[in-house]
């Protein structure tokens, strides 16, 4: 006996020593609202692993009902973010466990383009968009909104979009070809590049000049927009596969009495039109309103939607083409919290000619100092998903519906 129980101490130390078991984190998400929904949530890694312990090289999978692996990415902010879907008035269940985790295709991207002028450029398997820089500012161009790149493919097509317009080679032959006063070739050549062309996968024909372009917010001073400029600092928090974060910090300015820095979060996930983005004006001091804008063009001055109670907006874009076959992009802004006042704001003509527009689509909210202003905005095209305004209009205000009702997760 003395020989036996001298052993069971060292049994305990290589019992705690050793391999520790994992138990499976099971993620029950239910949807209250009448129809089906496709989202992304997320899950704190710090849940996670207190039941589902990793050693080595050991990995998460996580499974759906049915057994099938879905794909995943870990966040910035240390969470767990993967795609769920859940039938209407019904629950989903889907297992974390140790696993070998499937290949996961990259559909959402974006980078810095210091060789654009300092674009901040980013896209997902739906739709692209981009945010002006300082080089752009210093050059003296007004672009103060958001442009939106459309696109026909779910794969990647900004990288090449930029690469075969900017190629020095080509533009280079573009120069000494007009220079010889040979037009059409310079043309044709310039047209087999551009990213102003449908070269099967969509283009950028979407015009925002000095205006809130395709959903910017900014601050107001009475009924005067106080446009935001070019962004100043950035830093990409986030790069795929499933989700693209950037931080854009802009250059300070007055707001009466306050110095005021502007910091703008801008998220956009796979499967998603639109963008989260979180606003925040250090320095203000004072409770203001805060308008998100989607321009209104001449070419379709009445095309839009204005629903603050449901809390949407939208307008129908012909383009800045009209005669070029480009189709609708329909463009839109959701707001999870109550608005003020959605309305059409009109320019005066005199400012419609200075920033060749109508005016805009304004959601206005208040914006307390020391919060953040949550809101989402995007885009859909006529030529991808989205034959008609009603289709679009059905697109946001089931998104509207999601962000005020969103999915009760329990872990």
């Amino acid at each position: 006996m003395k020989n036996l129980f001298s052993f069971l101490p060292l049994l305990a130390l290589l019992a705690a020593c050793g391999p520790k078991p994992s138990t499976d984190f099971t993620v029950t998400v239910t949807n209250d609202l009448t129809f089906d929904r496709e989202e992304m949530i997320e899950v704190p890694i710090s849940e996670v692993t207190k039941k589902v312990q990793l050693i080595d090289e050991e990995q998460y999978i996580i499974l759906d009902a049915e057994g099938n692996q879905v794909a995943y990415q870990i966040t910035h902010d240390d969470n767990l973010l993967f795609p769920v879907t859940v039938k209407a008035n019904d629950k989903a269940v889907y297992t974390v466990a140790v696993g070998e985790p499937i290949e996961v295709e990259t559909l959402v991207y974006g980078r810095h383009y210091p060789e654009r002028v300092d674009d901040i450029a980013w896209e997902n398997d739906r739709t692209a968009y981009r945010a002006y820089g300082p080089a752009l500012q210093a050059k003296g161009e007004r672009a103060f909104g958001y442009d939106a790149w459309v696109k026909r493919v779910p794969g990647l097509v900004v990288e090449q979009r930029y690469a075969n317009e900017l190629n020095p080679d080509t533009q280079a032959e573009i120069a000494r070809l007009r220079k010889e006063r040979k037009h059409d070739e310079a043309n044709e050549l310039y047209h087999s590049v551009s990213y102003h062309v449908d070269h099967g996968n969509g283009l950028d024909c979407y015009k925002v000049g000095p205006t809130l372009g395709c959903g910017t917010a900014a601050l107001l001073d009475g009924d005067a927009i106080v446009y935001p400029y070019c962004w100043k600092e950035y830093e990409i928090l986030e790069n795929g596969p499933l989700r693209f974060t950037v931080r854009l910090t802009y250059n300070p300015f007055v707001m009466g009495k306050d110095s005021v820095v502007e910091t703008r979060t801008i998220s956009l996930s796979k499967g998603s039109q639109l963008n989260k983005t979180v606003v925040s004006y250090q320095g203000l001091q004072k409770t203001t309103p805060v308008a998100t804008g989607l321009v209104i063009h001449p070419e379709n001055p009445t095309a839009y939607m204005l629903e603050g109670e449901k809390g949407y907006i939208a307008y129908a874009d012909l383009t800045d083409n009209v005669n070029n076959d480009n189709g609708i992009i329909y463009v839109g802004a959701v707001m999870p919290e109550k608005v003020t006042e959605a309305k059409a704001a009109m320019f005066s003509d005199k400012e419609a000619k200075e920033r060749g527009a109508s005016g805009h689509v304004l959601a206005v909210s208040n914006y307390k100092p020391g919060t953040e202003y949550t809101y989402y905005w995007g885009s859909g095209w006529s030529k991808y998903g989205f034959d008609t305004m009603a289709d679009w209009i059905t697109y946001l205000d089931r998104y509207a519906q999601s962000v005020r009702n969103p999915l009760k997760v329990v872990y």
